[in-house]
């Protein structure tokens, strides 16, 4: 693994960071090639239940780099059909966002399930100063995230975007204080790791597989996704509600 991406493990939550805060971890070939192997490797790795993403030195991600752009370096499309943001992940990933998410940086926020965010962060399509187009998934996921005016005011001006409003429009999931964002999302990630993991999964990929089906399509597939927990967790979950235990809130 590359120096430029490093993991980290507690348990079942897998943190992953992209560690070239000189550039404000914006992504060169080698990194970005690294941290496809590393969403692989979480994806893998049975023992993993959650992801967390994340950038080094205060920063999220700038976007690909653009003096390795400018010397000829040709990107593959990271949404590519091989490209690490082709699809969801079969498990969760959180982002925890300092600094800037921009350009592929925000193609990356968009990608994660969640977004956890620090209040002074900022969202922007800041490549749009340069004639760098969109190759990340950022023009079809901020539309279905946020509608296609704002997502519009965003792709054509470059307007950046604080917390507080990323907020407001749903492309933030929470706001904590600077510094905070890591350490919130790994907190968020080791609850999710506590759920029963069929169920939650299968929910997860059917608010996924149901954009643009009808309504009906869409039925007849969360059907489909929910057996196998129907079958393996849900019979265990209703009898211990039965018992008491897991009332309240309470996870046990």
């Amino acid at each position: 693994m590359s120096s430029k991406i490093l993991i980290e493990k507690d348990g079942a939550v897998t943190t992953i960071i992209i560690n070239r805060p000189e550039v404000r971890n914006a992504l060169d070939l080698e990194t970005t090639e690294a941290l496809g192997v590393a969403l692989r490797t979480f994806e893998l790795d049975e023992s993993a239940r959650v992801a967390v993403l994340c950038g080094a030195g205060g920063a999220f991600c700038a976007g690909a780099d653009l003096k390795e752009l400018a010397a000829g370096t040709v990107y593959d499309a990271w949404a590519g059909e091989h490209g690490p943001l082709s699809r969801p992940l079969a498990k969760p990933v959180i982002a925890a966002i300092a600094g800037y998410a921009c350009a592929g940086g925000l193609g990356i926020a968009l990608w994660c399930d969640l977004r956890v965010v620090e209040a002074s962060a900022t969202f922007a399509v800041l490549s749009r100063r340069w004639g760098v187009p969109m190759s990340d998934g950022t023009t079809v996921r901020l539309p279905r995230l946020i509608g296609l005016s704002r997502a519009l005011d965003m792709l054509l001006t470059a307007r950046k975007v604080g917390a507080e409003e990323a907020l407001a429009m749903g492309l933030a999931n929470r706001v904590v204080e600077d510094g905070c964002s890591r350490a919130e999302a790994q907190s968020l990630a080791q609850m999710m790791c506590e759920f029963p993991q069929v169920a939650m999964r299968s929910d997860r990929m059917s608010a996924y597989h149901q954009e643009g089906m009808d309504l009906s399509s869409a039925l007849i597939a969360e059907d489909t996704f929910a057996a196998e927990a129907k079958t393996l967790e849900a019979g265990a979950g209703a009898a211990q509600f039965a018992s008491g235990r897991g009332r309240h809130g309470a996870l046990r």
